[in-house]
């Protein structure tokens, strides 16, 4: 009887280590991205960028009591209202996240927190939505973003264009919030830049031919074709399309234009002289410090959103040490607490110096690779945006809009 006694003892502390284990387990930040659809060769490196932030936690104590993050995923499809409210819902529900990084498209981040993380109250920082409407959404202060409205990119664009002579442009545009929120803000900053928009028109995702729509375009006749859509879907089909028809003779883009796909798909000095803007990183020790970090772990540190991805990861995971628990409840107060001076600076990969600072109880400031990253009342930040040209088959990038 004693022998069996003992055993059951044993076994009852089995499940209470089991338990206080379990307890005590990973903390998960999810990840929701467009792994399949129009910018599929461009979510990699925005993941990896986000598990490397994780790494850096993981690597220099853990959060809390010294549990790891993990970051379980979820597709998108970048544009796909339904899979991306699955996707959210599968991170909220049955994976049981804290937070999210993302979603990627505008369309994407919408849907889903209209539908499942406003609701349920879990915070988001997307490091690559930038529709002017996501400021809009009525979010209970659980929406944030790493990257700039378009709001802006549409004025740099508009600038460069007008800067490089361009008088008068079309535009095409993927007909979702990305495009026509980018759309509209190119055209009337083109136009209060003295220029013409000859014609504004929406097309739709994931279609074999472009050619009715390119030549609607071209009797326009303007000379250089504005192309506001995703290097993986219509985009490159356009872009293809015009050149074999020799519909225009220079061309323009944006974010979600800067791929490798793209050069690619134009072919070998086709695309010689487009003008492209993306949101960039400033010169800056946070910038400096995320490429060295970004480089030592075979990233590419250029990779486009791959520095706000880094950006909206730490910048979670020092909400929940600051938060002290890995709960959902004061994530957002949290948030804006770490992100915001004064306090003192923290830049990436300094999780040990961060960590020793808030057990202290003293204030942390977050400067990361792409800025000071300081809330406005709707969940955006200032961001920076740079041009780039191609030349020859390569992306040069001529610097930060001033």
């Amino acid at each position: 009887m004693l022998r069996r006694n003992c055993l059951i003892a044993a076994a009852a502390a089995t499940v209470s280590l089991a338990a206080t284990s379990a307890a005590l387990g990973d903390v998960k930040v999810g990840f929701l991205g467009g792994f399949t659809g129009p910018i599929e060769s461009l979510t990699p490196p925005i993941f990896e960028a986000a598990k490397l932030a994780a790494s850096h936690v993981n690597e220099q104590g853990g959060l809390l009591d010294g549990q790891k993050i993990e970051v379980p995923s979820a597709d998108t499809g970048c544009s796909d209202a339904t899979m991306s409210v699955n996707g959210a819902d599968r991170l909220v529900n049955s994976e049981q996240v804290v937070a999210i990084v993302g979603a990627l498209c505008s369309g994407a981040t919408i849907a889903a927190a209209n539908n499942v993380t406003i609701p349920a109250g879990v915070v988001t920082v997307s490091p690559a939505s930038t529709s002017p409407a996501i400021t809009e959404l009525d979010d209970n202060d659980v929406v944030f973003r790493t990257t700039s409205s378009d709001a802006y990119q549409g004025e740099v664009l508009a600038r460069a264009l007008r800067r490089n002579g361009i008088d008068e442009i079309a535009i095409t545009y993927v007909n979702n919030d990305y495009g026509k929120g980018l759309a509209d803000a190119v055209g009337n900053a083109f136009e209060a830049e003295g220029g013409t928009v000859a014609a504004k028109e929406a097309h739709e995702d994931g279609k074999a031919d472009y050619r009715p729509e390119i030549g609607s375009l071209a009797a326009t006749g303007a000379e250089t074709l504005v192309v506001l859509a995703y290097v993986d879907g219509s985009g490159q089909t356009i872009l293809r399309q015009a050149i074999e028809a020799g519909a225009f003779k220079r061309f323009a883009g944006a974010d979600g234009m800067v791929g490798d796909a793209l050069i690619a798909a134009g072919g070998e000095g086709n695309l010689e002289g487009m003008i492209l803007t993306r949101p960039g990183t400033p010169e800056i020790p946070g910038s400096e410090i995320y490429r060295k970090l970004a480089t030592d772990a075979g990233l590419d540190p250029d990779a486009t959103f791959a520095a706000q991805s880094y950006d909206a990861a730490f910048l979670l995971a020092l909400a929940i040490e600051k938060n002290g628990s890995a709960d959902r409840e004061g994530l957002a107060a949290a948030l804006r607490e770490v992100a915001t001076a004064p306090g003192e600076v923290i830049l990436p990969g300094e999780w040990e110096k961060a960590k020793k600072l808030i057990a202290e109880g003293q204030d942390i400031n977050y400067e990361g690779a792409t800025g000071s990253l300081e809330f406005d009342d709707k969940g955006d930040v200032p961001g920076s945006i740079e041009e780039l040209l191609i030349e020859g088959s390569e992306f040069k990038v001529l610097g930060l809009a001033e």
